[in-house]
């Protein structure tokens, strides 16, 4: 199989969850964009206007300054829980930026994606501020990743996308809790 071009990948988004349900699974939306499109440019615009405890960060790997390497395709990591304790902090630009950067290689690995800097990945990654476990965090941070590309570079499946229309008067949300609303 050969990636899609980068202007067929302009613009799509994905979302995936990984690892076991509670503080250490991990929960990322992410959107592809053509590098020199309006996307990549609204996507370039976040990484320049950080707010605290939000720091988009270009996701790089290796063990120490200057050794630093950034993943290829391009990609820009943005925290969705405000990061303000040291442990958080250092769990979500720890492990949760190495997962990131596994997923996106593990994508390059199965011909998903080009390693090359046409295409520019954008992930939002929920790390929640009580996990604990940095290597069930990593892991879950590469499967969220790797499941989010594929939705948004192969598609997703259409039966799930119908159960949802069809069971749309019994769904449920853990932020809602009027049960009267269905």
């Amino acid at each position: 199989m050969s990636a899609p071009h980068a202007a067929d990948l302009d613009g799509r988004i994905g979302e995936g969850y990984g690892g076991p349900p509670g503080p250490n699974g991990s929960h990322v939306n992410l959107v592809l964009a053509e590098r020199g499109s309006p996307t990549a440019a609204a996507m370039l615009s976040a990484f320049a206007h950080p707010a605290p405890g939000h720091t988009p960060i270009l996701v790089v790997v290796g063990e120490d300054q200057p050794s630093y390497e950034p993943v290829w395709p391009p990609t820009i990591m943005v925290n969705k829980a405000t990061a303000l304790e040291e442990r958080h902090q250092t769990i979500t630009w720890g492990a949760g930026q190495l997962g990131i950067a596994q997923g996106v290689l593990d994508a390059v690995a199965d011909g998903l994606l080009e390693p090359s800097g046409d295409v520019l990945v954008l992930v939002c990654i929920w790390i929640d501020p009580a996990a604990s476990d940095e290597a069930t965090v990593r892991r879950a941070s590469r499967e969220a990743v790797r499941k989010a590309l594929g939705v948004a570079i192969e598609g997703r499946d259409p039966r799930a996308a119908a159960a949802l229309v069809q069971g749309r008067e019994a769904l449920t949300s853990p932020f809602y809790s009027d049960e009267r609303g269905r």
